[in-house]
């Protein structure tokens, strides 16, 4: 007889598998560059700079001497904590967002190295990418933990107006051992299991 096997943790396969890990980090790198994309392209347009991939991908802008570094450094903060919101509803467990959040910034850094065809070694960047990843895991763990500790309802129509089929109000009902007592109008009246059972 073939010996059975264990049935897995509920959850376990869901949270664990490869492809959902896969699909999560691209979606939030997605997010993650076009939050990025908007913003520099709005301060772009507002300082009268005209837009190119290098304000997005290439280390070298993201200085600490000229107006325009400063100002990317203030859009990939900004893109940190808005990033929050998809890491709460994609993510939601609080104990992965530091994985995920680490990973975003891991990424940001191959992507930039490719474009420049350097490791960026200005402590100015390195610090920004620093301030960006601990807001997002800072964050994203506390709004996720608030998520968790939700209270949770479940459906119960206690203290709720109902509409009879008669149009009369019933209100207030209140489970008892062995009934359910409640205010139908003006009168109480007591429901037993012989009646509850024989509607």
């Amino acid at each position: 007889m073939p010996r059975r096997r264990r049935p897995p943790r509920p959850g376990a396969l869901a949270d664990l598998s490869p492809l959902r890990i896969l699909t999560q980090i691209a979606v939030l790198q997605t997010c993650y560059y076009a939050l990025a994309l908007i913003l520099i392209l709005f301060t772009a347009f507002v300082a009268g700079q005209a837009p190119s991939p290098g304000l997005l991908l290439d280390w070298h802008n993201v200085r600490g001497d000229v107006t325009t570094g400063w100002t990317l450094a203030l859009c990939w903060g900004l893109d940190g904590l808005m990033m929050v919101i998809p890491i709460l509803l994609l993510i939601a467990r609080s104990k992965l967002v530091p994985d995920f959040a680490l990973t975003i910034h891991l990424l940001h850094l191959v992507t930039t190295a490719l474009y420049t065809r350097a490791i960026p070694d200005t402590f100015y960047w390195w610090l920004v990418q620093f301030c960006s990843a601990a807001i997002m895991t800072a964050l994203g763990m506390w709004a996720c933990r608030w998520r968790e500790l939700r209270p949770m309802a479940f459906g119960g129509t206690q203290g709720k107006r109902r509409k009879a089929a008669n149009g009369q109000v019933f209100e207030g009902a209140v489970e008892e051992g062995h009934g359910v007592q409640g205010r139908r109008g003006d009168g109480y009246e007591m429901l037993g299991m012989a009646s509850r059972e024989a509607g």
